[in-house]
């Protein structure tokens, strides 16, 4: 039986963005009888039964983490949503936001609610000026339709949502560089310890959640964590660490796809379904060589290479887009679980430069692993990809790639992380195609290309 979205249900329905059409649909009924009903903590132990996990990226359990604000604190208390989505090629938190915002602020009243706070931040990526009109239009609504401000609902509650542009940087996706550019400061993240539920916006404590997830909110108080339960895939039972993938999920498609696309479905289909069947397969009758599967910083799948573990005749290909799939191939996670699809005529080199260019672009910095690493990784690309590369240069990359980040203590935030992990997974993965460029000396298409444009 074919999968019928619930995140996505309203988005192609006329005035899918307005508060008449939303209520029409039943919309703010689950805040209305959760306000009435049920106590912040009864909300919160809810939320975190359910088995929901982040879905900005690091995947951490959202009910865990509102577990951590201090108790009984004076207050306030804040709620921040992280609509700053700029992973590449990453726009599920776009279609909600344009298309039914309401469904993402109800889970913000909710989350409001369980968490005893008084006020949401709601910081929205700066390049994104239809959702921020969207989101600002809605917010104008609940507070003339009296579901924002004073007394809401008779409950003698204050809720109020303030939207913010963001900084128009990639680093204000991470929630304390969020936080440092919300209280108008340069978007450089804090070293943690304290948490940001601990100490966050204005130092006060706040919990940071993104458009997704909140949105889940919404449909598991409204529908149950039983239903939430029911989808996706469950914890491994060899695995202690694993807490399971619940829920539906945005998923988006682009790159070299005939039907670039974002489709909710279950947590844990495969990639090849995922290209192959809701992306009409990869355009131009060509065939995938490398797909990125959850935004450009979790790294390159290899669809040619057996799937460890995996049946007879899988490859990479086949993991499951959870959150424990991509890892089990050697990429980050799976991240914003945008996926992008590089075709069988494409370099890998170009592909690598592009990759690097962007993050050395949007290194904060303020680590120095990080701000040289980049750099020095783009440099040594760019300079293989004008046909000048050596051999040495594979290792330097691989070797520079896994020194750098959070993961090995060197810097801050997760940003090198993310620069490293497709540095390393396409040279390890494609290391013949880079050597065989080398020992060719001749440029890429795509340095050609640049070249003849300088020409003229």
């Amino acid at each position: 039986m074919p999968y019928e979205p619930v995140l996505l249900a309203r988005v192609n329905k006329p005035g899918s963005h307005a508060l008449d059409g939303y209520r029409a649909d039943g919309g703010y009924a689950t805040f209305e009888k959760a306000l009435k009903d049920l106590k912040p903590e009864a909300l919160t132990a809810q939320v975190k039964d359910s088995g929901l996990r982040g879905r900005g990226g690091a995947g951490f359990p959202t009910g865990l983490k509102w577990t951590f604000l201090p108790k009984d604190h004076p207050g306030p208390v804040y709620l921040c949503v992280n609509a700053d989505e700029s992973e590449p090629c990453t726009y599920n938190n776009r279609v909600l936001m344009e298309k039914d915002p309401h469904q993402v602020l109800e889970g913000v009243l909710l989350t409001c609610h369980a968490i005893k706070s008084q006020k949401a931040f709601f910081y929205i990526r700066y390049e994104y000026g239809d959702a921020f009109r969207a989101v600002q239009g809605a917010v104008d609504e609940l507070y003339a339709a009296k579901l924002l401000g004073p007394n809401v609902l008779g409950s003698g509650k204050t809720f109020d949502v303030v939207v913010h542009r963001g900084a128009g940087a990639y680093i204000c996706g991470e929630e304390t560089g969020l936080i440092e550019s919300l209280e108008g400061k340069r978007a450089w993240p804090r070293i943690k310890p304290p948490f940001p539920a601990v100490e966050g916006a204005f130092r006060k404590p706040t919990i940071v959640n993104n458009v997704e997830t909140l949105a889940c909110v919404t449909q598991i108080v409204k529908r149950g964590k039983e239903w939430f339960q029911s989808l996706g895939v469950p914890p491994d039972p060899k695995n202690p660490r694993d807490a399971g993938s619940y829920g539906p999920k945005l998923y988006t498609l682009a790159g070299h796809v005939n039907k670039p696309v974002c489709v909710e479905l279950p947590m844990g289909v495969t990639c090849r379904e995922l290209v192959e069947v809701h992306g009409g397969g990869v355009w131009k009758g060509r065939k995938a060589k490398a797909v990125n599967p959850g935004g450009l910083s979790m790294g390159y799948l290899d669809v040619d290479a057996p799937l460890k573990g995996g049946a007879d005749g899988q490859t990479e290909y086949d993991i499951p887009l959870d959150f424990n799939g991509p890892g089990r191939v050697g990429c980050l996670g799976l991240g914003t679980a945008a996926v992008t699809v590089i075709d069988d005529q494409t370099s890998m080199v170009d592909v690598l430069h592009n990759t690097c260019q962007f993050f050395a672009h949007e290194s904060c910095g303020q680590c120095t692993p990080c701000r040289e690493g980049t750099g020095w990784m783009l440099k040594i690309v760019d300079r293989m990809r004008r046909g000048q590369g050596r051999k040495e240069d594979l290792d330097i990359l691989v070797d520079v790639a896994d020194r750098i980040g959070i993961m090995p203590g060197t810097t801050i935030c997760g940003l090198a992380d993310g620069a490293g992990w497709p540095v390393k997974t396409a040279i390890r993965k494609f290391r013949a195609e880079f050597e065989a460029a080398i020992r060719s000396g001749e440029r890429s298409k795509y340095a050609k290309s640049l070249a003849m444009a300088g020409a003229h």
